[in-house]
């Protein structure tokens, strides 16, 4: 039964990978495989276990009780991805990131460069990498005509953001999903993957500096760069001051990083509305014949909630009850001690991790290393599987989210940005990743 369960899992995995080649989204064998899984546990009758970390063993549980857990694990990320994804739209509804337009004053490529990483690294940090990679490249459209030039920047742009979101508990879903499960606190997190990022986004913008594509200027009308609403710079500010706000909100409360998400939604929200001027409450999400300012019309939070990627939320909600099943299983906990009894070194492992996330999604590489090992909160391990998750996936342009959204943007080649981009994100990868173990064994650790 056991080889059955790898073989669904598998499956389910290899059409994750080939969404692009099958034409199917991923949520649809995400989905499945999470239910054809627990079907076959609950058929067979098969014994689930709960992991005591503690303790680095199995504690026999009931199927109802498991899966319950699990699915508030689960729950606790998706209500928190929700409420940031809803607070990014409505920024966007005021056309907030037009701000960020403004900041352009050069029209040198190599300063643009810059600029556009240094935006990508921080921006991706405060509205995770996925959303920070939409604006620029957006931002792209606008300021470069030439296509093959837009190409190279997009490229550049997703190894900032990749790199940007690794060392921010909000900056991508790995490290929400780490932070959210007690693995990682956002402050140690921040002291111990920030220098390691900076040299992943630094190594490869000075190569890349050096390159013909960003040599010279380009030739476009840098006027009229100011948001289209006149409210737009207050709710980028806002927004991004409420989304930065979550992470001191727990540490304060000690509540779970939804609660103080949904209070930030709230704020903003209710700025949101009075700007709007509508005319109504925002649990109205109905239109009122004959009435032509109707909610539906004019609130900025229904026509936010209307743009969420729910797709997004329910291939993640598959994906992880599918690893969550692995697990109860306690097949991932024997396959960590497999893994460390034939590489001692979990250096090798999690850089393998990194690795791997290039070619297959890191949520699932994450959420099994979840379930492998058992270490404490703020452990080193934790932190250099927070880095590696999050910067190895620009190695590919399909290994991580902020890739494939610049791919769909802007029609980006997989083989262009395997011959162009790949081996600057690789050398990036490991400049950042040495440095972190420079900075754990002789600096942190004596």
């Amino acid at each position: 039964m056991e080889t059955i369960i790898i073989i669904v899992f598998l499956a389910g995995y290899l059409a994750i990978t080939l969404e692009h080649t099958l034409k199917i989204d991923k949520l649809i064998p995400a989905l499945a495989m999470m239910a054809i899984l627990w079907a076959i546990i609950a058929l067979t009758h098969l014994p689930v276990f709960e992991v005591n970390s503690e303790l680095r063993e199995l504690e026999p549980t009931h199927i109802d009780e498991i899966l319950l857990h699990h699915l508030g694990k689960t729950a606790e990320i998706l209500v928190f991805l929700l409420g940031a994804m809803t607070i990014v739209e409505i920024i966007d509804y005021f056309d907030g990131f037009a701000t960020i337009k403004g900041y352009i004053r050069t029209r040198s490529k190599r300063k643009l460069l810059w600029l556009f990483s240094i935006l990508a690294f921080v921006l991706s940090a405060i509205i995770d990498n996925l959303t920070a990679t939409i604006v620029l490249v957006t931002i792209l459209q606008k300021v470069i005509n030439d296509r093959n030039t837009r190409l190279w920047f997009a490229g550049m742009v997703i190894i900032a953001a990749n790199a940007g979101g690794a060392w921010s508990p909000i900056g991508d879903v790995t490290t929400t999903m780490l932070w959210i499960a007690d693995k990682v606190s956002a402050g140690q997190l921040v002291i111990h993957v920030l220098i390691p990022s900076i040299v992943c986004m630094v190594v490869p913008t000075l190569i890349a500096g050096g390159n013909k594509a960003f040599k010279g200027t380009i030739d476009v009308d840098l006027s009229n760069n100011g948001p289209k609403s006149k409210y737009g710079s207050i709710m980028l500010y806002l927004g991004l001051g409420a989304i930065v706000f979550v992470p001191f909100f727990k540490t304060i409360t000690h509540l779970p990083p939804y609660v103080g998400m949904m209070l930030s939604l709230a704020v903003v929200a209710t700025f949101a509305e009075i700007y709007s001027n509508s005319k109504f409450t925002i649990s109205d999400a109905v239109d009122i014949p004959g009435e032509s300012d109707s909610h539906g019309h004019h609130s900025p939070v229904h026509a936010s909630l209307s743009k969420i990627e729910l797709p997004s939320i329910l291939f993640f909600l598959g994906i992880l009850l599918a690893v969550a099943a692995l697990e109860s299983l306690g097949m991932l906990f024997h396959y960590a001690e497999n893994l460390n009894s034939a590489i001692p070194n979990t250096d090798i492992v999690v850089m393998l991790f990194g690795v791997g996330s290039a070619i297959i999604d890191n949520v699932p590489l994450v959420a099994a290393s979840m379930g492998m090992f058992g270490e404490p909160m703020d452990n080193p391990l934790w932190h250099f599987i927070a880095y590696s998750a999050g910067t190895g996936g620009s190695m590919l342009i399909i290994g991580s989210a902020a890739g494939v959204v610049a791919m769909g943007m802007e029609k980006i080649d997989f083989f262009w940005y395997l011959k162009k981009i790949a081996w600057l994100a690789l050398v990036g990868f490991v400049a950042g990743a040495g440095t972190f173990i420079l900075l754990r064994d002789f600096i942190l650790h004596g």
